[in-house]
């Protein structure tokens, strides 16, 4: 039987050094694994990885068994729609800041060794399909794991959005913009922005406004069933901007029809501990945690 394929994947304005990839894997093939070492992102600058033969990483996902990131956040969400149309599992080292959905922090590497029998738990989390519509056609599609986000663009300016559920009406913004988020993403810009944490496991969507004019509209936790459409209302020749998952920032015009729904596609991140996701949040977020103690 081939040895399993783990391919790590470090970001390295984290990883200096490729210290943490060294010892994890040294770790992993001493367990008998296979590692390869892919970059997160193109361009990277030559020597950005010391000595390292740096694979392309579309290639070698197509035979991965696992793909650890180490990084932040963002590097998992720069890395979650590969990973999920590739349907390989996440394993999340966190080496930035918060890090809610990686698994283990930079000093935790040792419960790689539970990987050995290679029975472990993974969690499922929901996705975002999201296009823009254009004069009858599609001219714009993205995946995404945190959200969808449409806001004004550098030039700080009210933009009116119409927000429909199933072809029928759920709410006017007035504001800098909306925020459509997963579970996963309720504690990213939507927490930031006023709304709910979700537990992220939950299968939901959450509509948040941004710096609304309109009181009496906080946000709505709905099920992902709906189907949410977006249209721009009076905004003229303001800028107003597409973004998913912190990707690229999508021009968006006048009459532009933006939907955003569940998709087909998920990402399974593994569990190597017992922390749940409330105690996480806590440690984290709440007065006395994580960030009181550094």
């Amino acid at each position: 039987m081939n040895p399993r394929k783990i391919i790590l994947c470090p970001n390295p304005n984290r990883d200096r050094g490729m210290e943490a990839t060294h010892r994890a894997e040294h770790l992993l093939r001493s367990m008998g694994f296979r590692t390869v070492v892919c970059s997160p992102f193109k361009d990277q600058k030559e020597g950005a990885f010391a000595d390292y033969d740096v694979r392309p990483l579309t290639a070698e996902l197509r035979s991965a068994d696992l793909l650890i990131t180490f990084g932040g956040d963002g590097t998992i969400l720069h890395l979650a729609k590969l990973a999920a149309l590739n349907k390989t599992p996440v394993l999340g080292i966190n080496m930035g800041g918060l890090g809610f959905i990686a698994e283990l922090e930079a000093g935790e590497l040792d419960l790689l060794k539970k990987l050995r029998d290679w029975d472990f738990e993974t969690e499922e989390r929901m996705m975002l399909d999201v296009t823009v519509q254009r004069e009858g056609r599609q001219i714009y599609q993205n995946l995404g794991l945190n959200d969808a986000v449409i806001r004004e663009g550098p030039i700080s300016h009210v933009i009116h959005l119409k927000v429909s559920s199933d072809g029928r009406h759920l709410a006017d913004i007035a504001g800098d913009g909306v925020s459509i988020a997963t579970p996963t993403g309720s504690t990213a810009y939507s927490l930031a922005a006023g709304g709910p944490v979700v537990e992220p496991v939950a299968q939901t969507m959450v509509v948040c406004p941004i710096c609304t004019h309109n009181m009496r509209f906080s946000s709505y936790v709905l099920s992902p069933e709906h189907v949410l459409t977006i249209e721009l209302e009076r905004n003229g020749r303001k800028p107003v901007y597409l973004c998913v998952d912190e990707s690229r920032a999508f021009s968006l015009k006048a009459d532009d029809r933006i939907q955003v729904r569940r998709s087909k596609h998920t990402v399974r991140l593994v569990r190597l501990t017992e922390r749940s996701f409330c105690e996480i949040f806590a440690q984290k977020m709440l007065p006395g945690g994580f960030d009181d103690e550094k």
